[in-house]
């Protein structure tokens, strides 16, 4: 596993940051490469985003948006969801959606991982970002391959990336 740490300036367009960039472009594979939470990203062949403002090709909740890949069929996500229940909740109070106990508990992101688990092929990527090196996890078949700290200065918190690959198929 390589672990690398590299000051930048934060950005909310994640993939921007130039550290952040160069990881997705040396990970970047060919085939499917979906991105369940893109905002203005392109990089991925296959984007959602649950903000209409936004120019993807879906507008799902990034669960339901998971739930229509069949079983296997992705070679690669790019996985930047909001970094905390409060962001999440300022997400979806600015599009008038509804925040209960449910979007803001520990199970939606698990189901999440659930879902991304079921759809990466072996041998697939996920890539996560946020504020901890959780990652998809071992205990869903996928190795860390390299992590990028992203350190921002100041009171900002540090980007952590993950890269995983899928070692073994879905059980279920």
């Amino acid at each position: 596993m390589k672990i690398t740490r590299v000051w930048a300036m934060p950005n909310r367009e994640t993939f921007s940051i130039k550290p952040i960039k160069e990881l997705i472009q040396e990970e970047l594979v060919k085939g499917i490469v979906i991105d369940p939470f893109a905002g203005s990203s392109k990089i991925a062949n296959i984007t959602n985003d649950v903000d209409p403002q936004h120019d993807t090709d879906y507008h799902l909740d990034a669960l339901d948006f998971l739930r229509g890949f069949e079983r296997e069929s992705v070679d690669m996500i790019l996985f930047d969801p909001p970094y905390s229940p409060r962001q999440l909740s300022e997400c979806y109070k600015k599009l008038g959606k509804s925040v209960n106990f449910e979007t803001t508990q520990a199970t939606f992101w698990s189901d999440l991982k659930n879902e991304m688990e079921r759809i990466v092929r072996a041998g697939g990527k996920v890539i996560s970002f946020g504020w901890n090196s959780q990652g998809v996890g071992k205990n869903r078949g996928f190795k860390i391959k390299r992590i990028l700290l992203v350190p921002h200065g100041g009171q900002h918190n540090d980007t952590i990336c993950v890269v995983e690959i899928k070692v073994q198929s879905s059980l279920l």
